[in-house]
């Protein structure tokens, strides 16, 4: 699972602006890295221009998978990511992104700015976090000793009680 691209857009009438953007290009060669990243803004921009406001979508782009959400003020958010992240984690993403980025950014930024002008640092953070997700069935395993321990101990004081 990798996440490679977070990037915050404004549907404008005719075309997205790119407002921020995260990038995790460390896994292709380095000549290419420019290019990727280059192809990853023309991505995000088409898809956020063809897709309505108020609506998600996730796009198969070659190997990737784009994630779209599209506010109804015009706000958009796209996670690139490959085909096994998954869709509810990027999705969840982006609802936090956006969340906490109209909070930081005042709408009436949002039709000029560019990623040299907008005050929004957050992004790499988002993106080395949700980078690495670690399987449920990791957390469940986990968590079935504490369970059995509690029960036990329980089972034990009961016991001692009654005698």
């Amino acid at each position: 699972m990798k996440l490679y691209c977070i990037s915050i857009l404004y549907k404008g009438l005719s075309k997205a602006n790119l407002l921020k953007a995260a990038y995790d290009v460390s896994s292709f060669g380095f000549f290419h890295r420019t290019g990727v990243q280059e192809f990853m803004v023309f991505t995000s921009s088409i898809i956020v221009e063809r897709t309505n406001k108020g609506t998600r979508a996730s796009v198969k782009e070659q190997e990737y998978l784009c994630h779209v959400y599209i506010q109804e003020d015009g706000l958009a958010g796209v996670v690139i990511s490959d085909h096994e992240y998954p869709t509810r984690v990027a999705f969840t993403l982006l609802n936090k992104v956006l969340d906490e980025f109209s909070m930081q950014v005042k709408n009436i930024d949002w039709p000029s700015g560019s990623p040299a002008t907008v005050n929004y640092t957050a992004l790499d953070g988002y993106l080395a976090k949700y980078q690495v997700l670690l399987p449920i069935s990791t957390s469940y395993t986990s968590s079935v000793p504490l369970h059995h321990t509690s029960v036990l101990s329980c089972a034990l004081f009961i016991y001692s009680v009654l005698e």
